[in-house]
């Protein structure tokens, strides 16, 4: 049992968005909204509903607007105040003052295990969480959470998996070799994005962790890996050969919201989840279906 409390979070947030080009040419793909919320601000409440205090998000270039959205606005919230939308008021000023969010910026792109480096400072010693901004998860219990109990309970770095279609298998970091014990096993490598007739399993990381700081030595020490980048997959398969490194099975749905299906299919899915929204965007859908020729 680790003593340790999780209370520091890292989201990297410095990927150019190049699937969602022209969308992304002048915004980040990160503040592409699901209904009517921004995609990183699913994250940060992910991570606040699990308990986490402090949240580091890495950025890049043309990021600004991630640092405005979780800012207060006094425009915004004079002109709410002056008309009396005290619903809408409330709503602005939360996202400012929901967690304490700091930043540091990825000044070249150069991978996501760069991306976590850059956080040592941030993290210190401690434990720290890792979410993924392209990755949306859906759960009754934050998927995060999920993740910290496993730490509380068994110690060491936990992975966040599930199985993924093995046409899919060259997407993801992929758990190579791995005793089972229900949804928790112990993790033996892990290989970043094999080819699917070279792939172990098909036991997918979806972005999120919970890693120990041990990391920050190994990818100190870690090489370019696939794609000419410095992969958070190797510095993990390093550490997986020195000290327990957990695969858990999370319960939830999972959208990558960085690629153009997965983004429709959250919008499409938490639209239908809105009590505001629901009945007249299921009424849309089904006419739509028996209307276009093209749907049946």
């Amino acid at each position: 049992m680790s003593g340790k409390r999780i209370k520091k979070a890292v989201i990297p947030a410095a990927g150019m968005g190049t699937r969602f080009l022209p969308a992304t040419k002048a915004q980040p793909k990160e503040m592409l909204p699901i209904v009517d919320k921004p995609t990183i601000q699913y994250v940060v409440e992910e991570a606040v509903a699990a308990g986490i205090e402090d949240i580091l998000i890495i950025t890049g270039r043309n990021k600004r607007a991630i640092e405005d959205h979780f800012d207060h606005c006094v425009e915004i919230e004079a002109t709410l105040q002056a008309r009396g939308k005290e619903e809408e008021l409330k709503m602005v000023r939360d996202i400012s003052a929901m967690v304490d969010i700091h930043y540091v910026r990825q000044k070249e792109p150069l991978g996501l295990g760069h991306a976590v480096y850059c956080a040592r400072k941030f993290v210190g010693s401690e434990p720290f969480a890792v979410l993924l901004g392209d990755d949306i998860i859906n759960s009754d219990v934050p998927c995060i959470r999920q993740l910290i109990d496993v730490y509380e309970e068994r110690g060491g770095t936990v992975l966040g998996v599930q199985h993924v279609d093995w046409n899919d298998v060259h997407k993801y970091g992929i758990v190579s070799s791995y005793s089972t014990n229900g949804p928790i096993c112990r993790v033996g490598s892990l290989v970043e994005k094999p080819l699917r007739e070279k792939a172990p399993s098909n036991l997918a990381v979806l972005g999120r962790y919970v890693i120990e700081p041990e990391i920050f030595a190994v990818l100190e020490q870690t090489q370019p890996g696939s794609g000419g980048e410095i992969q958070l997959t190797d510095a993990l398969n390093e550490l997986a050969q020195s000290r327990p490194v957990w695969a858990y099975t999370f319960t939830g749905k999972r959208y990558d919201v960085g690629d153009k299906l997965g983004f429709l299919e959250a919008t499409v899915e938490y639209a239908l989840r809105r009590d505001d929204l629901a009945r007249g965007f299921a009424d849309y859908l089904r006419r739509l279906v028996r209307e276009d020729p093209h749907l049946r």
